[in-house]
């Protein structure tokens, strides 16, 4: 790993779990932690719309180099999709359009939710940040061109009405709890339901509640984060790099061997291998795993083959083991 570069700022490494409130986009916040923290290694775990709220994970220090074992992530949401006009941005930032069939009743939508469960197809928003021809879908969108977006395979694994509002009943509004895959578009979902029933829909609200194994419930607002960050508490908030990789088997290391995985070195299994694969798999077959020490900090990834370990994401330097 080398040295450590001196623009880094403080030392803090782990997985800060915000409740993002509506308002502020997902780099907002990430802006929010570096400014606080000091820390300039920052990213997020999938993006939320600035009128979206719920679960973002924020990565910092070394647990960056965790967001790409979490990019496919299942993800669950609370959503609001009001009917009886559709929305050029597919939200309610867009310019309306009334639909032309008559809005329809509870029952209509529960029917036309079993066609959007399961493998769909799915075309992302005009008003994306999905690359077309050197740009974004929304910069094209705003400058009065239409995005030309491919459809994309997306797995809704669950869909439940589990709420119908006619307080306005010329735009009803269904709430609706959604799980489902990676890089689903809870907008989309909206709109084509909209076209399905001929009345026009779009998304009213949106709130994350889980990614990955990140849940609203254990998320910290925004608010108390910043007051936890302002005080010098960052570390009293954050889980560990690992956090959510429990479907990973953990191999632990005897101490002799961690100077060679710090320097990226490849060396035998000689420790306890466990967790939800059987351990013969794991030495045997290409298994990614977590490599604990014998005290079980983090000290890489790697995946197996034939015994050996093959570090791909290292936590510590030989420095840092040199000074300890």
């Amino acid at each position: 790993m080398g040295r450590r570069r001196r623009n880094e700022g403080p030392r803090i490494d782990g997985i800060l779990v915000v409740s993002k409130p509506a308002g502020p986009t997902s780099h907002d916040v990430i802006d929010t932690v570096r400014r606080l923290t000091g820390v300039r290694r920052v990213g997020h775990g999938g993006t939320l719309d600035p009128f979206a709220m719920g679960v973002l994970p924020v990565f910092m220090g070394r647990a960056t180099r965790m967001v790409d074992y979490h990019r496919t992530d299942d993800k669950a949401y609370r959503a609001a999709v009001v009917f009886g006009a559709g929305s050029t941005t597919d939200d309610i930032d867009g310019e309306m359009t009334p639909g032309e069939a008559p809005v329809p009743d509870r029952e209509a939508v529960e029917a036309a939710l079993a066609g959007f469960r399961g493998p769909i197809e799915q075309i992302p928003p005009d008003h994306s940040a999905v690359h077309v021809g050197g740009k974004r879908a929304y910069q094209l969108a705003r400058g009065g061109e239409k995005p030309e977006l491919a459809a994309r395979a997306v797995t809704i694994h669950g869909l439940d009405l589990t709420g119908w509002d006619t307080a306005d009943p010329e735009r009803p509004m269904a709430e609706l709890d959604v799980r489902c895959s990676a890089g689903t578009y809870i907008r989309s979902l909206a709109r084509d339901l909209g076209r399905q029933l001929g009345c026009g829909a779009y998304l009213g609200a949106l709130t994350r509640t889980a990614s990955g194994p990140f849940v609203l419930e254990k998320a910290h607002s925004l608010e108390h984060a910043k007051a936890e960050m302002a005080a010098g508490r960052t570390e009293s908030l954050l889980l560990s790099a690992d956090a959510g990789l429990d479907h990973l088997p953990m191999v632990r290391i005897p101490d002799r061997d961690r100077e060679a995985i710090a320097r990226g070195q490849i060396v035998r299994v000689r420790g306890e291998v466990s967790g939800p694969v059987a351990p013969a798999v794991v030495l045997e077959g290409a298994s990614d795993v977590r490599v604990l020490d014998e005290r079980g900090a983090l000290v890489a990834m790697a995946h197996t083959k034939a015994g050996r370990l093959y570090p791909e994401k290292v936590f510590i330097s030989p420095e840092e083991l040199t000074s300890a």
